[in-house]
């Protein structure tokens, strides 16, 4: 792949970068050449991390040197295509959309001149690729949202905005996995918790996956996190055929 470029990362880390833009190809490459590396039994590697477009390959520079690896990434390159990549998980996410969840959610749809409902019904029509993880532990960057409730970021951002908010930023949706500052338009709000440091599985999502959100009332919102809360909670996840 003759446009693949290799950059450093400091003194222990590659990045491996696979074009310029965010796109299902590049990640498709991205996902491929991981699992590749992952196989390849490459003496000195500790870590992958997936972005948008690039894989940042973290290694032990007294197991192996930059050159030495970026020769062995080359000989990798050429069987991309015959990495069988496996269909990738679809994980629900219930949300209470508007409200106190949601207080931006009026202002996406008079932005894009539409009822909050079809605001609702576009946000929940399609599923959304994680592209990668990352501005706090467990946030999904998220591609794929209609450009039909695309909202500019908030002028001001708010100083806290609670674990588990739904929003957009531009052409991007996201969610909060933690309490934080943000300038995002929030939407509305999971009762799931994306990231919990005494959970087994700290970070619920993954890179590679894909996000289903879905409407819920409050009774459902309600049941739902004191089922969360209570380690009870049965995660609806299936697997997404690729188109």
């Amino acid at each position: 792949m003759s446009n693949v470029r290799y950059l450093l990362a400091g003194d222990s880390s590659i990045d491996v970068e696979f074009g310029n833009s965010i796109s299902p190809e590049i990640n498709r490459n991205i996902r491929a050449f991981n699992i590749a590396v992952k196989k390849s039994g490459i003496p000195g590697i500790i870590e992958t991390i997936p972005t948008y477009r690039s894989l940042l390959v973290q290694y032990d520079p007294e197991t192996i040197r930059f050159h030495e690896l970026t020769e062995q990434f080359g000989k990798l390159m050429g069987s991309l295509d015959s990495i069988e990549i496996p269909p990738p998980t679809v994980i629900e996410i219930p949300v209470l959309y508007g409200g106190e969840e949601g207080p931006d959610l009026a202002n996406v749809a008079e932005h894009n001149g539409i009822s909050t409902d079809e605001v609702i019904r576009i946000h929940t029509g399609r599923d959304y690729l994680i592209y990668m993880l990352g501005f706090v532990a467990g946030f999904p960057y998220l591609g794929g949202m209609d450009k039909a409730i695309a909202t500019p970021r908030l002028k001001s951002p708010r100083v806290r905005i609670p674990g588990g908010s739904v929003g957009i930023a531009g052409e991007q949706t996201g969610i909060y996995p933690i309490d934080s500052p943000g300038g995002w338009q929030l939407i509305g709000r999971t009762p799931l918790k994306l990231y919990e440091a005494e959970r087994e599985k700290p970070v619920l999502l993954e890179a590679g996956q894909y996000i289903r959100f879905r409407a819920v009332d409050r009774a459902e919102y309600d049941a739902i996190q004191k089922q969360v809360d209570d380690n009870t909670y049965q995660y609806v996840t299936y697997n997404r055929e690729e188109q």
